[in-house]
């Protein structure tokens, strides 16, 4: 356990963001998984309009650090390649 007072302070923080933390990480899993489910049903116009809202949850995740920027590129790039073999 921390000792001094700044110690127990910085612990107290990292609980809070991490809790935050993982709920933004919750909220990308779940974008993701919507532009999925609309590209299984084979609903393309659906589908974009899922993917369009997903693609800003995205950008606004990496723009915070939460998740790398690459690894936001290739979350949207893998979606829009599934998007295109909809068709």
């Amino acid at each position: 356990m921390a000792n001094t007072a700044q110690a127990r302070k910085r612990a107290r923080q990292a609980v809070k963001q991490n809790a935050h933390n993982s709920s933004q990480r919750s909220t990308l899993r779940t974008a993701i998984k919507a532009v999925r489910k609309a590209i299984e049903a084979g609903d393309k116009v659906a589908a974009k309009l899922v993917f369009q809202s997903s693609i800003s949850t995205i950008d606004s995740i990496a723009d915070k650090k939460i998740i790398h920027k690459n690894k936001a590129a290739r979350h949207k790039s893998r979606l829009s390649a599934a998007l295109k073999a909809l068709a």
